[in-house]
């Protein structure tokens, strides 16, 4: 959750979700505190906000105690998540996954450490192995096979990318060691 709206303990967050309607029926939420804690919440109301989602919680009614909530993450059970399609996962179920190249000579690339939002069509996985970090795009164009069980995802990557990757987060890495 991002901040704080209005007087009476709404909170404004980032919408992560194809099916923001859910939260019509859904009520029953979790929130996962900065501090890695896991509470039970009950959904009020909500709506829809320039892209973002307003949400209030039962017991939440100023500023201060939505304030408190900002930095958590909104989770819902893994038996009330709506069945997804085709090469869609849920970020919790890619993150620390494996994933592996099979194009070629198949080979470990590294664990996801992260799924970031915002940097084009498709959302980028952020790989972490004992020598570097990669950026790739998770488009089902890449996608050669996906054992959510397991925690094993299987890519074949257009050649060149994971040469990008690296020397970008290279340098990304130096401009921010520079700004510091």
């Amino acid at each position: 959750m991002l901040k704080p709206q209005g007087r009476r303990g709404e909170v404004t967050a980032e919408l992560h979700t194809d099916f923001p309607e859910r939260f019509a029926v859904r009520k029953r939420l979790f929130l996962l505190g900065r501090d890695g804690k896991r509470q039970e919440a009950e959904l009020e109301s909500h709506w829809l906000h320039k892209g973002r989602v307003i949400l209030k919680f039962s017991g939440v009614d100023s500023m201060n105690a939505a304030e408190a909530l900002v930095g958590s993450e909104v989770q819902l059970p893994r038996e009330a998540r709506a069945s997804l399609e085709g090469g869609a996962a849920y970020v919790s179920d890619l993150v620390g996954c494996e994933v592996f190249e099979v194009s070629g000579e198949p080979r470990a690339l590294g664990r996801i450490e992260n799924v970031l939002f915002g940097a084009g069509e498709a959302p980028l996985l952020e790989l972490k192995n004992d020598r570097e970090e990669l950026l790739i795009p998770f488009a089902e164009a890449y996608l050669r096979g996906f054992e959510r069980e397991r925690k094993r995802l299987e890519v074949a990557l257009p050649e060149g990318l994971l040469e990008l990757s690296g020397r970008k987060q290279k340098t990304s890495l130096r401009s921010k060691a520079r700004r510091r």
